[in-house]
């Protein structure tokens, strides 16, 4: 048996296959680990979300900015973006199903045994892993109660941008999900910045990878995280970076999450025949 953790496919069915077929998956037996952004702006994510679904307990995923988006966009809190590929998803016949399985996956997933926690953006460094699983499932019981359509309404923002413990409501459940979903730097004290995209050699100011971050509180855990195309493939502070860009014309990457570390990558060649 195997475990893999696989970076942001955002709708690019085929080269998974591939990759797929490449690990050697065996579905009677392996495990495959998803970092979010299953969906959007590539272009099959019907047939992505559909797989994935299909695979049961074979596939752990986590909810990514994308998925947060098609949410807030199927529940009519968002209007669609010009270069948002989930018609295919709205309009399918098991609509209803898709929502459902999408709005009921975590946060965080965490596997004792193996050693690691999968998030898709980050962890703030101020939290503890305790307390990142704590906000998650915060978070979850709000995506799974009827409170989803008040939240989605008011998701979209990048304040507040520190964390603090008296937050309530709206704000507090905007910081969490942007940890989680949107995270890639901060400032030495735990301050979010949201906008700043680029790889960490490319920015400027006082910005630094949240993973970098002096006296992070899960410095010491094995954190697998996708998200950030820019960064690729990163191994650093045990915290390992697996979006490497397959939907702009890069790889898609897999890891085995057996303490060797291996990544196996596939390049995403659009010129190959339909899987």
């Amino acid at each position: 048996m195997a475990t893999y953790a696989i970076g942001d496919i955002q709708g690019c069915y085929d080269p998974l296959r591939r990759l797929l077929d490449k690990i050697k998956f065996d579905p009677s037996a392996d495990q495959l680990w998803f970092a979010g952004d299953l969906i959007n702006r590539g272009p099959k994510s019907l047939e992505t979300l559909r797989f994935i679904i299909s695979l049961g307990d074979r596939a752990r995923s986590v909810l990514g900015n994308h998925e947060c988006h098609f949410l807030a966009s199927a529940r009519g809190h968002k209007k669609a973006h010009r270069n948002d590929t989930f018609a295919s998803l709205l309009n399918a016949s098991d609509a209803d199903d898709l929502i459902n399985w999408v709005r009921s996956r975590p946060f965080l997933h965490q596997d004792k045994s193996l050693g690691y926690t999968m998030v898709h953006a980050g962890i703030p460094p101020q939290w503890s892993l305790k307390q990142a699983k704590k906000h998650a499932k915060e978070l979850e019981k709000v995506f799974q109660s009827e409170q989803l359509d008040d939240f989605l309404a008011h998701m979209y923002g990048s304040m507040p941008d520190q964390w603090s413990d008296t937050l309530t409501g709206n704000d507090r459940l905007r910081f969490i999900i942007n940890c989680f979903t949107r995270l890639r730097f901060c400032d030495a004290e735990g301050r979010l910045n949201l906008k700043e995209k680029s790889a960490p050699t490319h920015h400027s100011g006082n910005l630094i990878p949240w993973f970098e971050v002096p006296n992070r509180r899960t410095a010491n855990k094995k954190i697998v995280f996708g998200h950030w195309s820019t960064l690729g493939l990163n191994k650093k502070n045990k915290a390992i970076c697996l979006d490497t860009g397959c939907l702009w014309g890069g790889q898609l990457s897999a890891l085995k999450l057996d303490g060797s570390e291996q990544v196996i990558s596939l390049n995403c060649d659009t010129s190959l025949e339909p899987y």
